[in-house]
Order: C-alpha cells, then sequence, then structure tokens
C-alpha cells in the first residue's frame, strides 16, 4: 500500500493512492494527527491523538512542535521531557511507529498487519542535509519503505496540476506555490509543462508560520486583559488562542477567548493586525524569476494558509484571479505525495537545491580561510561535483557550511555551521586518535593527491567522501550540525 505522509508541525496528514484517486486517511478521531508527544509522571510516552488526550492532565508535559527542533538537530540531540532526556531522533521514530500501527488498527486505509507501507514523505524546502537524514532515518526505522523525499511545496505543485491543469497555457505555464505551515514558511516558482514538474527556484523562511502567528495573539491578549501568566496557564492560554484562530472564517467580527473564567473579546481585526507583519514577511520573501504575465496562479497551501488574511492579504496583493487555495489546505502536500507516487499517473519532477552548500578551507599554513561553494543555491538535482589538488599541509580542515545566499564570497543568511572535519593528509597522522590538537603545517615538498566527491541526491541530501589518490586511504563523511550532539 502506498502513503504520501506530510509530517508537519502541528499536524501529521496521509494521503492513499486508490486506483487514480489520492484520498485523505481518516483516523478515528479525524482527518489529522497532531504532531504531538506527552510524557506521564510515571516516564510513559504517548504520542498523537493519545497525547491530545492528556495534555492538560495533572502531571503530564506535553512537547509540541517537535519537528522545528530538526532544524538544529543531529543524530545525538536529546530533549528534556517528563523529567527525563530522550533522544530527538529517538522520539520521532516512536511518533511515527505510532503513526503506522494507527494506520492498521485505527483508520479507514485498510493496511494489513505486516503490509508493506510504501511512503513518499516530505520535509521543508529550506530543510538542511541533517533535518532531511533524520526524516528519512525515522521513518524507516519506523517501519516504512520510503520511495522518496520531497521538498513540501514541489509535493502541492504535483496537487495544483492534478487538480488545476487547466489554467495552465503555453503563455502560462508557471506556478507559485506559497505553502505556510505550523512551523515554517516555503515558496516554489514550479515550471509545469504536460506531466512534468520543473522547480525553477524555491526560497523560505525557517521559522515562520501558525505557531508565530498563536504566539502574536497570545501577546495581544495578554496586554488587553493586562496579566502575565506562569508558565503552565500561558500553555493553557497559547492552545486556547490556537483554537480560537483556528475556528475563524472570512465573515467572523469577533474574537472570544476565556481569560481565567471571563470571556475576553477583540475586533478581529486587531487580530489580523496583530498577525499582519508575519503575512507580509511571507510576501517579502516570495521568489522571483519568471514575469507575472507567464504565472498560472499562485497556490495557497499549508494548515495556517487557511488563516484568512493570509489568503485575504494575497488576494489583495495578487489579485483574486490568480490566487487559488487548495479546497485541502491541511492535506495538499500529502495529496500531491501520494501523486508522486502513482505510477501510472506519470509524473516526474526535476528538483533544484534549495540552499548553498560551501565549505572553508585552510591557506597560508592554517593562517587564513577560503569559502569554496560546492553546490550553488538551485542547481539541479540530483548533482554531482569533484574536487582534485595537491595537498599543501599535514591536515585538511573543512568546515561544511549551508546558507542562504553567499555575499562577498561569504555565506549569509540561515547559515547553518557543520561539526569540523579534519583529514589526514600527511601519512603519519593516520594513527592519531584525535586531530584537534595536530598544528596545521604546510608540507616541506609536494604533498599527496587528494580528490574530494560531493555528491547532492535527488533528495537534497549531501554525501561526502575524501580520498588521497596516492594510497588509497578514504574516508565517508555524515556531517551533522555544529553542537548537534550537546
Amino acid at each position: 500500500m502506498r502513503f504520501g505522509i506530510d509530517f508537519g508541525t502541528t499536524h501529521t496528514v496521509v494521503a492513499l493512492v486508490d486506483r487514480g484517486n489520492y484520498p485523505v486517511v481518516s483516523f478515528d478521531w479525524g482527518d489529522v494527527t497532531p504532531s504531538l508527544i506527552a510524557a506521564g509522571p510515571g516516564g510513559e510516552l504517548r504520542f498523537g491523538h493519545d497525547a491530545r488526550l492528556v495534555a492538560h492532565q495533572t502531571g503530564w508535559e506535553t512537547l509540541r512542535s517537535f519537528k522545528r527542533l530538526l532544524e538544529d538537530a543531529g543524530p545525538q540531540t536529546t530533549v528534556a521531557l517528563g523529567g527525563r532526556a530522550h533522544g530527538l531522533a529517538d522520539l520521532l521514530v516512536a511518533f511515527l511507529q505510532k503513526l503506522r500501527h494507527d494506520l492498521a488498527a485505527r483508520s479507514n486505509a485498510g493496511l494489513r498487519a505486516g503490509e508493506p507501507a510504501l511512503a513518499a514523505v516530505s520535509v521543508p524546502a529550506n530543510a538542511g542535509t541533517a533535518q532531511r537524514f533524520l526524516t528519512l532515518d525515522a521513518f524507516r526505522r519506523a517501519g516504512f519503505e520510503v520511495l522518496s523525499l520531497l521538498n513540501e511545496p514541489s509535493a502541492a505543485g504535483f496537487e495544483y496540476a492534478h487538480r488545476f491543469r487547466a489554467t495552465l497555457s503555453s503563455k502560462r505555464e508557471h506556478v507559485l506555490v506559497y505553502d505556510l505551515g505550523g512551523g515554517t514558511f516555503d515558496a516554489s516558482l514550479i515550471h509545469m509543462e504536460g506531466r512534468a514538474n520543473e522547480v525553477v527556484t524555491s526560497s523560505g523562511v525557517t521559522r515562520l508560520g501558525g505557531d508565530d502567528f498563536d504566539e502574536a495573539i497570545l501577546r495581544l491578549v495578554l496586554r488587553h486583559a493586562g496579566i502575565e501568566p506562569a508558565a503552565g496557564e500561558r500553555a493553557l492560554l497559547l492552545d486556547e488562542c490556537r483554537l480560537q484562530k483556528e475556528s475563524l472564517n472570512p465573515n467572523s467580527k469577533r474574537f472570544v477567548i476565556d481569560v481565567r473564567g471571563e470571556p475576553l473579546v477583540l475586533p478581529v481585526d486587531d487580530v489580523y493586525a496583530a498577525c499582519a507583519p508575519l503575512v507580509e514577511e511571507t510576501l517579502a520573501a516570495l521568489p522571483a524569476g519568471v514575469p507575472w504575465d507567464e504565472i498560472a496562479g499562485i497556490y495557497v497551501v499549508g494548515g495556517a494558509s487557511s488563516f484568512p488574511p493570509v489568503y485575504r492579504q494575497m488576494r489583495e496583493r495578487f489579485g483574486q484571479h490568480r490566487v487559488r487555495r487548495s479546497p485541502h489546505p491541511f492535506g495538499s502536500t500529502a495529496i500531491g505525495l501520494a501523486i508522486s507516487l502513482d505510477e501510472a499517473a506519470g509524473w516526474t519532477l526535476s528538483e533544484r537545491l534549495s540552499r548553498n552548500v560551501g565549505v572553508f578551507r585552510e591557506e597560508r599554513a592554517g593562517a587564513g580561510t577560503s569559502f569554496d561553494v560546492i553546490f550553488p543555491k538551485d542547481a539541479p538535482l540530483p548533482a554531482l561535483a569533484v574536487r582534485r589538488y595537491r595537498a599543501a599541509h599535514n591536515v585538511g580542515h573543512f568546515r561544511f557550511v549551508e546558507c542562504a545566499r553567499i555575499e562577498a564570497g561569504r555565506p549569509e543568511g540561515n547559515v547553518a555551521l557543520w561539526d569540523e572535519v579534519l583529514f589526514p593528509f600527511d601519512p603519519s597522522l593516520r594513527g592519531a586518535s584525535d586531530l584537534r590538537g595536530v598544528e596545521v603545517q604546510r608540507l616541506a615538498s609536494e604533498g599527496p593527491e587528494v580528490e574530494e566527491i560531493y555528491r547532492c541526491t535527488a533528495a537534497g541530501a549531501l554525501e561526502v567522501e575524501l580520498r588521497v589518490l596516492d594510497d588509497g586511504f578514504a574516508s565517508q563523511l555524515r556531517i551533522a550540525r555544529k553542537g548537534a550532539a550537546a
């Protein structure tokens, strides 16, 4: 059985490939599974819907929006929950194991016990290598057979091409996907011709989503209420703000929330005004690449896009006939993922790298550094890069970086630093247990020939191999964000 699974910051949605149809899977409690983990007083853990049932019970602690933690995580990252330290990767695996169990036992999917669960899964377009690896590895450890890993707006593009194909023409073959989720904002410009989708460019804001709207509304509520709640009460009020926000519709006039047993009534325009700067930030981050008259539509998807001012500001900016909303804003990515798995449908995707990948290198015997861009943003995927040179130093000192842009030859904007990699070019150093104490020195004579092989997969994951060609000494690298093991 084939599934498209959108593991979201707030909710997780699953869609099914069913003979040319792609229905959202319905569970006993509804069409979405809360992305929640709860720890009880005895250390027991509950996940998803079961975690929501105990979220506010005495003694239970809830971990929300844990997908956001993956942005800065590595395989050894831990989080404190219920008074104990848990491996973040292990928590994600357990959450997905529960999801797989619920697909078989508590949904209308029809998955039988022991039947393979084939999946296409998604990550934010601006997700780094670490988040991609952790997500892919967790799904596999949880018992899913992952067939593909797609960027979220690229997946939503499949749903647009499937649902609104008639809007495309020979003069308008581009669609701009505006994907505002619970924790991230991504946008991709996609060229659609026939059944081939090609990503032209992507951009976004890594930490901007529905969670941030909830915080903005809560600050407004607290200011009007004139209170400074303790942590527990603040969490309850934040949940209430989230629920009331999700109940708003374009005709709503008031925003009503219970504060210490009394209703606080705010004009809905005040709530919208508190969130307007966040919406404007998403609009400022939209990618450019083709003239506006070549764009068939702007597709507004993601759970947070159902917040009325998002669609309103989009239509005011771009015109009501150009902006379209998915009829399933929560499920658009999952549906697109399912479409991508339907071999009979014949859809294809050409993806591009959504960030720059490079490395700082030692120069002048360690007295300086230079920055080498290995894969530039918007490079077609999969990609291969090879560097070959004669080593000038006894030790290669590599500091890998991902970033949003390059300015004056240096990485800028959402820079992700990776752990430093030390590689012995001098054969006499290869027995050293720790190269950090070895001084970088210029070799007295010409050094060995070195080859660096960089592969960026279709899913945007980076693989690195360092080799000394003279004697075959080599190292395969799995890099992680700097400090991720702390």
